[in-house]
């Protein structure tokens, strides 16, 4: 059989239904994961977060298996956010420890622990520079750089990405007159560039378009398919119960419930689920009578 150069679909099979766009290969110095390796994709263990007497997470545990399409879902301000910059090395934890790929990335980890975690991940996350003065081109030539990626391999997949990605023919065009649609996906090109084993993405789907939404999707979904992992934190119960095969639930700083997600949904929908494990507000009879016209309440 003559080898595929399809570097998704190494082995030439046929695949049914639509094609997707090719995502640049594995480059020499990584290797696609193993899904049935028994060491985790992220492990998050013990992990604390202290702001001057505010706990924003608390003693959070988790682990998420490779090959994982993997959400973290959870009210806004619960520590999605800040369990990830913690777990990828962007902010330090008051407790706890994290691993990517089996590397440590706190604690007595050395720095070729910390180095060889960062190479092992790609990252899109809100508050993260975007240099929206460079060109689209030049932002994936600096992010391969960055990455220590060869001249040809950048511009080689740099083409490839922004095919993938339906951003052909703004290559030239400043980030800055992207809608917040193409900036998502230009900034998941650069996360995706160095040919990661895992992709944690902060709320990737927040204030994007539905056409670069399936786009990004189907990205995604493909390099699942081929041993990625990808975490998304997002608080879009329908999302994460569409896209991903595990969910973890977070509240005030600590996990509720984590699993394979029919596990965690227990025969119910997420969003039943998620508001029996965090609670619900409810509004006290007899307020906002004035919505109702009701003029006794003035």
């Amino acid at each position: 059989m003559t080898p595929s150069t399809d570097p998704l679909n190494p082995s030439g099979a046929e695949q049914s239904g639509a094609s997707l766009p090719a995502y640049p290969s594995y480059p020499s110095t990584l290797t696609p994961q193993d899904p049935h390796s028994p060491v985790p994709a992220v492990r998050m263990h013990g992990l604390t977060k202290d702001f001057g007497g505010h706990i924003a997470v608390k003693n959070l545990t988790l682990d998420i298996p490779r090959g994982s399409f993997y959400g973290i879902v959870g009210p806004n301000g619960a520590g999605k956010t800040t369990a990830i910059t913690m777990a990828t090395g962007l902010l330090e934890p008051t407790a706890g420890n994290a691993w990517i790929a089996g590397h440590p990335m706190w604690g007595d980890a050395t720095p070729s622990d910390v180095y060889a975690a960062k190479q092992s991940y790609g990252l899109l996350a809100d508050g993260l520079p975007v240099f929206d003065r460079l060109t689209a081109t030049e932002y994936l030539q600096y992010m391969g750089a960055l990455r220590k990626l060869s001249q040809e391999d950048i511009s080689q997949r740099s083409a490839e990405l922004l095919a993938a990605l339906d951003l052909t023919g703004t290559g030239k065009k400043k980030i800055v007159d992207f809608s917040a649609g193409m900036t998502k996906k230009i900034l998941l090109a650069g996360a995706l560039i160095h040919s990661p084993q895992v992709l944690l993405l902060d709320e990737p789907f927040e204030a994007v378009d539905p056409v670069s939404a399936q786009v990004i999707k189907e990205i995604l979904k493909k390099f699942v398919a081929v041993g990625g992992t990808v975490v998304i934190s997002s608080h879009v119960m329908e999302l994460v119960e569409g896209l991903c095969s595990h969910v973890a639930i977070i509240a005030q700083g600590q996990v509720r419930a984590a699993g394979p997600l029919n596990e965690v949904r227990g025969g119910i929908p997420l969003v039943d689920r998620f508001v029996e494990l965090v609670g619900a507000r409810h509004l006290q009879e007899g307020s906002l009578q004035w919505l109702r016209g009701d003029s006794s309440a003035s």
